[in-house]
C-alpha cells in the first residue's frame, strides 16, 4: 500500500488561518468579509477623541449622534479594563439589511450595521451596538497594549484567536452590555431559553458542546456560555478579574491553555471546572425557579423530532390544517402544512431572513426575503413575496427595496409593514397585496423603530411594538392616523403584537419565562394567556374559535400547540438574573443616560488619499520548502489590497521578491502581480539529465467580474475572468541552446456559472445544484510557443437515497496543445499523481457518493470535540471513448470524514482519510490517503 498525505501546512501558517476570526455581535456571528459598496455611496467622516467614524452622507444624523456617544461612554466601558482611551476607525454600513457589527484587526476597524433589526433588545438599536462592540474594542486594546506597534496586527489577531476562546471575548462584551444598560441580553429570557430548557430537561452538555455547538441539539451557544460564565467569573473573583486574566495572557502570550492556566492562577480553577461548577449551579437556580412559578404541559401539534427543529408561526387553515415555517439541522426554511396526523406536506422553500417570518390571511401567504446586489455584497435589500396556497403562485411583490415584516390583512388584499431608509428613517406602510404598490405611509416624527406590525380582524386599526431609548411600547393607530399607547415604555421584550377581537395578544416575560399576554384596550389591563414551562412565543387566533395557535419551546425547539383563550393574573416575576453581581459592581445604571448633544464638524472622506492601509507582517508558508514574509494593506473600505513580500527557497537557496494590488472599487476587479523569482529545470542531454537555473521577472493582470443573485431558496453565481502576463528570464546559468527567454502575452480567460440552492447545517453538498466551468489558454504573441488549452468542467449534484445525502457526477474535459499539451487543467480521479500515465489526459468523469454517518457531539478529554462522521464511496474514470469501459473505472474506493475541535480551539478541523483502489491493468498498490483541512 502506497501512503500519501494531502494538508495543509499548519506550522506558523495556523496563526495566518486564525486571523478569519471574527468579534461579531449581536444577531448573530458571522465571518470577516471583505466585501465592497457600490462605487457611488458618498463617504464623510468626523473625528472626534481618538474615534475615526466614517459613514456614508444619508447617515449624517446618526453619526453625529454616534460622534457624541462613542467617547462619552467608551470609559465606563473598558473601565474595569482599566483602558479609558482607544484609537479606532468606525465605519457605519446602512447598505444592508441584515443587522450586525463586529470589530477585528488587520486593520483594526469596527464596523456598525446599522439598519435596526425587528426583534431585539429593548434599547436604540446604534446604542446597543456602541457598548458592545466598545467592549472589543477595550479587549484588544488590553492585549495589544492599545499603541500603534508597527505592523502587528495580523499576528495579534492570530494571538488573541489561539489563546483565547470565542466565548471569553463574547460574553465579556454581553455582560457589559448588560451591566452597563436597563436591558442588555443577560435580562431576556428568551435569549437563555434554549440552555435553560435542556438543564431542566436533565441534560448534561459537555463544555466543548456547548462552546463548539451540535449538528444535533440545540445548544446554548459561544454568546450564551460565555455570558454565564464571566458572570460567575466576576460574582466570585471580583470587577477586575477580566483585567486580571487579559493582563497575565499578555504578559505570558506563549502557552498550550493560557485562558485556563490563568483562570487556576487568579480564581482556583480552570475554565472546564467553572463550566462544571456553573451547570450545578444553573439546574440549581432554575429549579427553584420552575418550582416558583406554575407551569402547564402543551401537547404538540406537530411531528415528534428527534433532533433540532423548529415549527414558526403557525397559522389555522379553514380546512383545519396547520401552515407552519419549517426549519431543522436538515432542513432549509420551507412552508408546511400539518394536518390533523401530523403529517407534513412541502409547499416552498424560501430564501434567507433578518428573523424567520411569514403572515397568512385568505389563502395567502406573504413574507420577506433578503437579496443581495449582484456585486457589491455589502448592499443587501429585503424584499417582499407572495404564495397562493390554491394556485402555487409565487410572486415578488417589492424589488430592491428595504421592507420588513410584512402582515396581511384578514381579507388578504393589503399589507401593513415596516420600511426603513438608507438614513434610518423608520415609517409604517401599507401595501397592495396584488402588487406591493405602497397604498399609505403613517408618519413617525420621533423616527421610533416599529417593529412587527399587524391589522384587526376588520382592518379598521394597526397594532405594533416602538423602540426607543426607554424601552419598547405597544400601540395602535386607527384609519385617521390617530395613534394610541397602549403599554407605555418598559424593558420587557415585547414583541408580535396582534388583535384578538378587540384586546391584543403579544409576548413579554412579566412571569420570567416568555409567554403570550392579553392586554386589554380599554382599561389596559394585561392578562397571561399562557404558562409555557419554557417559552411561549408567537399566538394566533383560531378562526370561529376561543382558542389560539402558539409556539410552545421544548427541548428541540419551537413546537405548535394550542390553548383556549382564559386570561389568567399575569404573576410574579421569578427572573433568575445571573449578571446582578457585575451589574452592582459597574453601578453605572444606564450609560445612556447622559451623552453631550454636541455637533462636529465633518468633511468628505477621501477614499483616493486612504488607498494604502499597512498593518501587518505577516508569515507566509507554503510547504517545507518555500517560507517567507508578506507586508499586508487592506483600505478600510475594502476596495484596495496591497502586498509586498520576501519568500525564501529552501531547495534552491535563493530569495524570491513579489508585490500585488487588488482594486475592488468598480463592477470589474482588477488584480495585478509582480515576481522575481528563482528557477530550477531539468533537461535531458546525451549527457543525461542536466539542471539548469534562472531567474525571472513575472507580471500578469488579471481582470474579473463576478456576478451573485439569488431567488428564494436559489443561487446563481456568475464569472469572467480574462488575463495575460509578460516573463522575462534572466541570469540563465547551464540552460539549454533553445532556452527560451521571453514568455510574451499569453491569454488566460475563464467563465463560471454556478447553480445552487440553500444548505442545511448537515448538507454535505447541495441536494441540486449545477456548475459550468471553461478555461481557454493560448500564446497568440510569440510563434516560438504556439499552443492552446481549452478545458471544460461540469458538475451536477443531486438528492441521495436518504436526507443529506448527495451525488455529484463530474464531468471534465479538456483539449491541449503545443506548450500546454501536458497540462492537467480539470479535475483528475482520486490518486492521479501517483499513478504512472499511460495516454495524454483528455477527460474525467468523477461520481462521488457523500453521506452522514453519526452525530456523535464526542468531547475527548480535552483533547477534541468530534461533531460528526462522514462516509462516501466514489468510482473515477479517465479518457472515456477511448478503450474505457464504464465497469472498469481507473479508480474506485471509500473514504471517512469527521468535523472536529482540538485541544478545544476554535478552528474547525476535517480530518479524513481515503482508500484508492487501482484499476488492475495499472498494476498499482492500492493508495491510502490522510487529508486534513481547516474552517473557521
Amino acid at each position: 500500500m502506497q501512503f500519501k498525505i494531502h494538508y495543509r501546512i499548519l506550522i506558523l501558517s495556523i496563526l495566518i488561518l486564525v486571523t478569519s476570526i471574527l468579534i461579531s455581535d449581536t444577531a448573530q456571528a458571522q465571518v470577516y468579509d471583505s466585501e465592497q459598496n457600490p462605487f457611488s455611496v458618498k463617504w464623510r467622516e468626523i473625528n472626534t477623541s481618538g474615534f475615526r467614524i466614517i459613514y456614508p452622507v444619508e447617515l449624517e444624523t446618526e453619526a453625529q449622534r454616534m460622534a457624541n456617544t462613542i467617547p462619552g461612554i467608551f470609559g465606563r466601558v473598558g473601565g474595569s479594563l482599566g483602558v479609558k482611551k482607544a484609537r479606532v476607525p468606525i465605519i457605519l454600513q446602512n447598505r444592508g439589511v441584515i443587522a450586525n457589527g463586529f470589530v477585528q484587526l488587520a486593520p483594526k476597524k469596527s464596523e456598525f450595521f446599522t439598519t435596526p433589526p425587528q426583534s431585539f433588545d429593548s434599547q436604540d438599536w446604534l446604542n446597543n451596538l456602541a457598548v458592545h462592540e466598545l467592549r472589543h474594542v477595550a479587549q484588544f486594546d488590553k492585549l495589544t497594549g492599545g499603541k500603534e506597534h508597527p505592523f502587528p496586527e495580523e499576528a495579534y489577531f492570530a494571538w488573541m484567536g489561539v489563546s483565547l476562546p470565542l466565548w471569553f471575548f463574547e460574553g465579556d462584551a454581553v455582560s457589559t452590555e448588560t451591566s452597563l444598560t436597563n436591558v442588555g441580553r443577560g435580562r431576556q429570557p428568551s435569549w437563555i431559553m434554549p440552555y435553560r430548557t435542556a438543564i431542566l430537561n436533565g441534560k448534561n452538555y459537555s463544555y466543548s458542546k456547548s462552546a463548539f455547538g451540535s449538528e444535533k441539539d440545540v445548544t446554548p451557544g459561544y454568546y450564551q456560555l460565555g455570558y454565564l460564565m464571566i458572570s460567575t467569573l466576576r460574582e466570585h473573583a471580583g470587577k477586575y478579574i477580566i483585567d486580571s486574566l487579559l493582563t497575565d495572557i499578555k504578559k505570558r502570550p506563549v502557552r498550550l491553555y493560557p485562558l485556563a492556566g490563568s483562570m487556576k492562577k487568579y480564581t482556583g480553577k480552570t475554565a472546564k471546572q467553572w463550566y462544571d461548577s456553573l451547570t450545578v449551579k444553573l439546574r440549581n437556580d432554575w429549579q427553584i425557579q420552575a418550582g416558583l412559578t406554575p407551569s402547564v404541559s402543551y401537547p404538540s401539534l406537530n411531528s415528534e423530532a428527534k433532533f433540532a427543529t423548529n415549527y414558526y408561526l403557525p397559522a389555522k387553515m379553514p380546512d383545519g390544517k396547520i401552515l407552519a415555517l419549517k426549519d431543522s439541522k436538515a432542513e432549509t426554511a420551507v412552508l408546511v402544512l400539518i394536518d390533523q396526523d401530523k403529517n407534513e406536506h412541502r409547499l416552498l422553500r424560501i430564501g434567507q431572513q433578518e428573523q424567520p417570518w411569514f403572515s397568512y390571511a385568505n389563502g395567502k401567504a406573504v413574507w420577506d426575503e433578503v437579496r443581495y446586489d449582484g456585486r457589491f455584497l455589502r448592499r443587501s435589500f429585503s424584499v417582499i413575496c407572495s404564495y397562493d396556497l390554491k394556485s402555487g403562485k409565487v410572486k415578488k411583490l417589492t424589488s430592491r427595496s428595504r421592507i420588513f415584516s410584512p402582515t396581511l390583512s384578514a381579507d388578504g388584499t393589503k399589507i401593513v409593514a415596516v420600511s426603513i431608509d438608507l438614513s434610518n428613517k423608520v415609517s409604517m406602510i401599507v401595501l397592495d397585496a396584488e402588487n406591493g404598490r405602497i397604498l399609505r405611509s403613517f408618519p413617525n416624527p420621533e423616527n421610533l423603530l416599529i417593529q412587527t406590525p399587524s391589522f384587526s380582524s376588520d382592518g379598521s386599526m394597526i397594532t405594533y411594538v416602538s423602540v426607543s431609548e426607554l424601552g419598547k411600547a405597544i400601540w395602535t393607530v386607527d384609519q385617521n392616523g390617530k395613534t394610541r399607547k397602549i403599554i407605555s415604555e418598559t424593558p420587557q421584550q415585547l414583541s408580535r403584537p396582534v388583535f384578538i377581537d378587540r384586546n391584543i395578544a403579544f409576548n413579554a416575560h412579566y412571569s420570567g419565562i416568555d409567554n403570550i399576554y392579553n392586554v386589554d384596550i380599554n382599561s389596559g389591563k394585561i392578562s397571561a394567556l399562557s404558562a409555557s414551562k419554557y417559552g411561549a412565543f408567537n399566538p394566533t387566533k383560531i378562526p370561529g374559535t376561543d382558542s389560539i395557535l402558539f409556539n410552545n419551546f421544548n427541548l428541540y425547539g419551537y413546537e405548535i400547540s394550542k390553548t383556549r383563550i382564559e386570561p389568567a393574573d399575569a404573576g410574579k416575576n421569578n427572573f433568575v438574573f445571573f449578571g446582578a453581581a457585575a451589574a452592582k459592581q459597574e453601578n453605572t445604571g444606564n450609560v445612556f443616560d447622559v451623552v453631550p448633544d454636541s455637533t462636529f464638524n465633518s468633511s468628505s472622506y477621501k477614499r483616493l488619499g486612504h488607498l494604502l492601509h499597512f498593518h501587518s507582517i505577516s508569515p507566509q508558508v507554503e510547504d517545507e520548502y518555500l517560507f517567507g514574509l508578506r507586508l499586508k494593506s487592506n483600505n478600510l473600505l475594502n476596495t484596495f489590497d496591497t502586498q509586498l513580500g520576501v519568500d525564501y527557497h529552501r531547495d534552491l537557496g535563493r530569495v524570491e521578491y513579489n508585490a500585488g494590488i487588488s482594486f475592488k472599487s468598480l463592477y470589474p476587479i482588477f488584480n495585478l502581480t509582480y515576481n522575481n523569482r528563482p528557477r530550477r529545470f531539468f533537461y535531458e542531454t546525451n549527457n543525461g539529465t542536466q539542471q539548469g537555473d534562472f531567474r525571472e521577472n513575472y507580471y500578469r493582470l488579471n481582470v474579473q467580474v463576478p456576478l451573485t443573485l439569488t431567488a428564494q431558496n436559489h443561487f446563481f453565481d456568475f464569472s469572467v475572468d480574462a488575463g495575460t502576463s509578460y516573463t522575462q528570464r534572466y541570469d540563465a546559468a547551464s540552460m539549454p541552446a533553445n532556452f527560451i527567454k521571453k514568455l510574451s502575452f499569453p491569454l488566460e480567460t475563464g467563465f463560471s456559472f454556478t447553480h445552487s440552492i440553500r444548505t442545511a447545517e448537515r448538507d454535505i453538498a447541495p441536494k441540486w445544484a449545477q456548475v459550468l466551468r471553461f478555461t481557454y489558454l493560448t500564446q497568440p504573441f510569440d510563434n516560438k510557443l504556439a499552443g492552446n488549452l481549452f478545458a471544460a468542467e461540469g458538475f451536477a449534484y443531486f438528492p441521495g437515497f436518504a436526507r443529506n445525502h448527495t451525488f455529484l457526477a463530474n464531468f471534465n474535459y479538456q483539449e491541449t496543445s503545443g506548450i500546454w499539451i501536458y497540462n492537467a487543467a480539470i479535475n483528475t480521479v482520486y490518486g492521479y499523481n501517483n499513478i504512472r500515465a499511460k495516454d495524454k489526459l483528455r477527460n474525467t468523469l468523477l461520481l462521488n457518493y457523500r453521506f452522514p454517518i453519526a452525530f456523535p457531539d464526542a468531547e475527548i478529554g480535552p483533547l477534541a470535540y468530534i461533531t460528526n462522521v462522514r462516509g462516501g464511496v466514489f468510482c473515477h474514470y479517465e479518457n472515456i471513448g477511448q478503450g474505457t469501459k464504464l465497469s472498469q473505472p481507473k479508480t474506485y474506493g471509500f473514504e471517512l470524514h469527521s468535523n472536529m475541535n482540538i485541544l478545544r480551539y476554535s478552528p474547525v478541523l476535517d480530518v479524513g482519510t481515503r482508500i484508492v483502489f487501482v484499476n488492475q491493468e495499472y498494476n498499482q498498490n492500492p493508495i491510502f490517503e490522510v487529508m486534513l483541512n481547516y474552517t473557521f
